[in-house]
This record gives structure tokens, C-alpha cells and sequence, in this order.
């Protein structure tokens, strides 16, 4: 079955059977269940007047155009003026909510999956994804199928607009973005666009900026040149380009853009965990120097590097930890009033910008760090933490009971002194100078095993020797 309903929306491959796939549909059934969603919760909001506006936007993907037709249909039947925003990265969907002061939005986008999926992502009127509360609803609503549709005086309208620029413009009215900065450093930089609508915004945004840039896979069609997470086995193209030494800086973004990885002048790779931990360096250092400045926290999820906790207590702040999914790290940074967070993929989140991940506020305060550091970007990542983040699987069979596995790793490792463990998302056993962390599938009979330490055979061998103990249990 290739159709997998979660509270953050629904995503599956394109074609084959209902109810196994992301087919019309249930693109009509889900998209329907979150329009009522959003009209009972607005409705019963107090103080708020439902704008009856809902906002539209896709990634280039090869299925984008039909599920934006269904999707935007379906919502204008159900009484909702549509604001299609076309071609849009998440983060520029996400803002174009607030901006266009609708009551909710849907971003049609698979993120960094291969080229035959794509998804529903679903936002509440501040351009945020739905709490778990939120999404479970829908999914109730979904399932029982009690839908109402508007008659033919109260259809909704529609309408197109573009917000790039908007969202250009917003980042470079960021404080701490120095765009004076950049210009004078004149930078040029090589960005792997893959063939989605990075290469439509971040022109946009590196010409604001007075960078000098050639873009590959620019073609916006979804027709992925290669794997399109942005990992180090996908990325040879562009790390062959930066080893010409034409560029300082070497740019890579997810289908979607709100995942974000750096590439050094030498062509290696900086690193997807540091993306974050090198924005929060420069903002946590720039805030520390100003007077009466708030606490400098952090949050990042359970599976990212410890270097992000180093970082921080450097600066006097306090690290938090998150369950893993970007709406408990907004959540967490909410609470704790943290001043930059995300994820370790890559997601860096800036509240002065909106809680929501977003490689362009990455982009521009990254190139803030590199111009004040005034130094190569394979120099910057030799002053960080150094640290290796290993991953495993193990797989059971069905009728393993994979939380009384987990019970007994918790119960193991609590009754150990120097040992902290955290059970909000799985098991996360931190020692002193590493840790692993043990999460169950929810569709599979899995547990995914994720450790860092200093070196990579240290962090593989912690993760082997955790498996060998869960195999002991099974």
C-alpha cells in the first residue's frame, strides 16, 4: 500500500487503486476533510472573522498540475475562495497564508521523495502545520465521510497570485541578514536546484543579494536528474562542479526547498546536521553582544547532532530537545522561547522569519556568518564540534511487540549512572560524549537506530551494539 494518512496530511504514489494510492479520489476525500476542519475551527475561534480564503501551492513535480486542479476544485465546492500561488516553495506557501490573511493553506509536495509520489501538507491560518490534535481530526472527519458541499450560490472563487518576491523581500528585512555584507563580499555560489522551484525563488533571491550564481537541474519539471534528498550519495554532480574552484559556496535544496545543505569551495560536504548549527553559531553570537537580549535557547528534534547543544552553551543558552517532526520542534521553541531551531535534515527555523523550515532565511543568514567570518567555508566547519551520525534498522516480524522492546532499552539504561534517557519520541540513551536513539515505525515492524559519536565507526558500533541487545529482547 503506497497511501499513508498522517496527522501532518497524506502522501502516496501517483496512480492504481483507491485507497492505496494518492489518487483523485482521495485527494477529493482528504482535501474536503480539512476544508470542514478549518470551517468549524475558525467558526468557533473567538476574536476571529474567517477571511473564507484558503491558499495553493505545489512543487514542480510531474503530478503537481493535477492534484493542484483537484485540490483547488474541490475547495472552491466546499464554499472556499481559492488563492492559487502556482510554483511555490513550502516556506513561501506557508507565508503567503498570513500574508494573504487566509484561514488555512495546502502545499501539494512529496519533499524530498522520489519523482512518482507526491502529498497534502496542511496548514492552520498562521501558515503552520497542524498540531497532532489538528491532523487527527481530519483524519476522523475523513474517514467518516459526513461531507457538505456548498450550493451553487456560495461557490468559492478563484484567483492567482505570486508571493516570491514578498517572500524575497522578507528575508532581507531580516536584522540579522546583512545584505550590505554579502554584496561587498561579491560571492558566487554553484546551487542544485533539482529540477523544482528552488530554481525560480533563489535567483531571486541571490540577485537581491548581489551573488553571483550558476544554477544546475534548473529545469522546473520534476523530472529529478537524481535521488532529490540531499544527501552525499545524491549530490556528486555538484560536488564535482565546486571542485573547479570557480565558486565559494556550493547550495542544495530539497524539491520543496525548505531543507537545506552547503557544499565547501573544496567540494566536500559541510555537512546536512551543521546547516543548523552554523545559523544558530551567528545568531546566538550576534545577540549575545546586544544588550538586554532574551535567553539564547535552541530546540532541534532527538535524532540531530549534539554539536547544536555545544554551540549553544558556548553562548550561555539552553539546548531542548524535540520529538522528531517539525511541528514538535515549533511547538518546543514556542515554550522555551528559542531563538533559532529546526532539524538536523537540514531545516533551519526562524521565528523573527515564521515558524516554519526555510532555505532561504537559511541561505541569507548563512552568507551573513561567511561574510562577517570572512573566511572559507571549509575554515568555518573546522571550528565546530566534530561528530558522526550513524543510521541502522532493525527489522521484526508483526507480531513483535515493539514498545515492550523499547520498555525494556528504557528500564536497561535508566538504572545506569552518567546515563540521561528521554522517552517523548521512542528511547534516546545519551552517555557522556555520544548517544543513540531508538524510534518504531508507525506502518512497519521497525526500529530505526540513529548514533552519534566522534568518529563514524564509533557511532556505527554504538548503534550495532544497541541492536544486538534489541535482538536479545525479540
Amino acid at each position: 500500500m503506497s497511501l499513508i494518512k498522517s496527522i501532518s496530511g497524506i502522501r502516496g504514489t501517483i496512480g492504481g487503486a483507491t485507497g492505496d494510492t494518492l489518487n483523485p479520489l482521495d485527494i477529493v476525500k482528504f482535501t474536503t476533510a480539512y476544508a470542514t476542519f478549518i470551517r468549524k475551527q475558525t467558526n468557533e475561534e473567538d476574536g476571529y472573522t474567517p477571511s473564507n480564503r484558503i491558499v495553493v501551492g505545489r512543487d514542480a513535480r510531474i503530478s503537481g498540475e493535477m492534484v493542484n486542479n483537484i485540490v483547488c476544485g474541490t475547495l472552491m465546492g466546499m464554499g472556499y475562495d481559492v488563492v492559487n500561488i502556482g510554483l511555490a516553495s513550502t516556506p513561501t506557501t506557508e507565508l503567503a497564508v498570513t500574508m494573504a490573511g487566509a484561514d488555512g493553506g495546502i502545499i501539494i509536495t512529496a519533499s524530498h521523495n522520489p519523482r512518482h509520489w507526491n502529498a497534502l501538507k496542511l496548514l492552520n491560518r498562521h501558515g503552520e502545520f497542524l498540531t497532532a490534535a489538528d491532523g487527527g481530526e481530519v483524519l476522523k472527519i475523513a474517514e467518516e465521510e459526513a461531507f457538505v458541499y456548498a450550493d451553487v450560490e456560495h461557490l468559492g472563487k478563484y484567483t492567482e497570485e505570486n508571493f516570491d518576491n514578498r517572500h524575497v523581500e522578507s528575508i532581507l528585512n531580516l536584522k540579522l541578514v546583512d545584505a550590505d555584507k554579502i554584496h561587498e563580499k561579491r560571492f558566487t555560489v554553484c546551487v542544485d536546484a533539482i529540477n523544482s522551484v528552488g530554481s525560480i525563488i533563489l535567483p531571486k533571491l541571490l540577485d537581491r543579494l548581489g551573488v553571483g550564481y550558476t544554477i544546475l537541474n534548473k529545469e522546473p519539471n520534476g523530472d529529478f536528474e537524481h535521488n532529490p534528498e540531499p544527501l552525499e550519495k545524491n549530490l556528486q554532480g555538484i560536488m564535482n562542479e565546486m571542485k573547479t574552484g570557480r565558486y565559494n559556496l556550493g547550495i542544495v535544496v530539497d524539491p520543496d526547498v525548505d531543507r537545506l545543505a552547503f557544499i565547501t569551495e573544496e567540494g566536500k560536504m559541510f555537512g546536512e546536521e551543521y546547516t543548523l548549527v552554523a545559523v544558530a553559531d551567528y545568531i546566538l553570537s550576534e545577540m549575545s553582544e546586544t544588550e538586554n537580549h532574551p535567553p539564547l535557547n535552541t530546540v532541534s528534534n532527538l535524532s540531530s547532532t549534539r554539536a547544536l547543544r555545544d554551540v549553544t552553551e558556548k553562548y550561555g543558552g539552553t539546548y531542548t530537545a524535540a520529538a522528531v517532526g517539525e511541528v514538535n520542534v515549533t511547538t518546543k521553541m514556542k515554550e522555551t522561547g528559542a531563538v533559532i531551531g529546526g532539524e538536523g535534515n537540514g531545516g533551519v527555523i526562524y521565528p523573527d522569519s515564521h515558524y516554519g523550515r526555510d532555505a532561504l532565511a537559511g541561505i541569507g543568514l548563512f552568507l551573513s556568518l561567511l561574510a562577517k567570518k570572512d573566511c572559507k567555508v571549509s575554515e568555518l566547519r573546522a571550528t565546530y564540534p566534530e561528530y558522526h551520525i550513524a543510521k541502522n534498522r532493525i527489522d521484526l516480524t508483526p507480531e513483535t511487540d515493539v514498545d515492550a522492546i523499547l520498555a525494556q532499552v528504557k528500564e536497561k539504561y535508566s538504572a545506569m549512572d552518567d546515563v540521561q534517557v528521554n522517552d517523548i519520541d521512542g528511547v534516546k540513551i545519551d552517555f557522556a560524549d555520544k548517544w543513540v536513539h531508538l524510534r518504531k515505525s508507525n506502518t512497519e515492524p521497525i526500529i530505526r537506530i540513529y548514533s552519534e559519536a566522534h568518529t563514524m565507526d564509533e557511532a556505527d558500533a554504538l548503534g550495532k551494539s544497541i541492536m544486538d541487545i534489541v535482538y536479545s529482547m525479540a
